[in-house]
């Protein structure tokens, strides 16, 4: 014999916890993407060039940076070259393969533009005759790209460049190595 007995009535209790947590996780996306979004837009990276007058309208070496690259040339000519220069006074920031995989005949100087002073300082330095291209680059680096054909810079460089007088020239920030404090790892 079975008994019927009432079948207990589910609770009509609401479940929260889902909703709670799809608004949180809701909250947290929003949140994230506007984070996201301002972040990109005020970024806060410094300056890649700052503009300045130059004392008696002249741009000389330690106010120059260069990227020295390999285009051809036997293995070390870049480094080689990259040391000279920085005897000349100029800041070498890379020393590296050409980026771009480009075989160059002879020398290249690549900057902002093809009359930019820090291109003209750079091509003065070289005993040959530069192929100077514009880029348009931003930053007023200087990338010399020594080629097959490169044989050595000249004895005596420019020393300096002359400017208009009155004139601003953007020059690049010049990151220099801080030291490490004893006790504590570089990397």
């Amino acid at each position: 014999m079975t008994a019927i007995h009432p079948q207990p009535r589910p609770h009509s209790r609401i479940h929260w916890r889902t909703p709670i947590t799809m608004v949180i996780l809701l909250g947290l996306l929003v949140g994230s993407a506007w984070w996201g979004w301002n972040s990109l837009i005020n970024s806060s990276a410094g300056p890649t060039c700052v503009e300045q007058k130059l004392p008696n309208n002249r741009l000389v070496p330690k106010q120059v940076v260069v990227n020295v690259y390999n285009g051809g040339a036997k293995a070390g000519t870049a480094a080689a070259v990259a040391e000279l220069l920085e005897k000349r006074g100029f800041h070498v920031a890379k020393i590296a393969n050409e980026p771009r995989g480009d075989k160059i005949d002879v020398v290249a100087v690549r900057g902002t533009a093809d009359n930019s002073p820090e291109l003209l300082l750079v091509a003065g330095q070289l005993r040959q005759k530069a192929l100077i291209e514009g880029d348009g680059r931003t930053d007023h680096t200087v990338d010399l790209v020594v080629g097959r054909g490169y044989t050595a810079l000249k004895p005596k460089g420019l020393a300096s460049v002359s400017v208009a007088p009155d004139s601003t020239v953007c020059l690049p920030v010049i990151h220099t190595p801080q030291p490490i404090p004893s006790g504590q790892n570089p990397n």
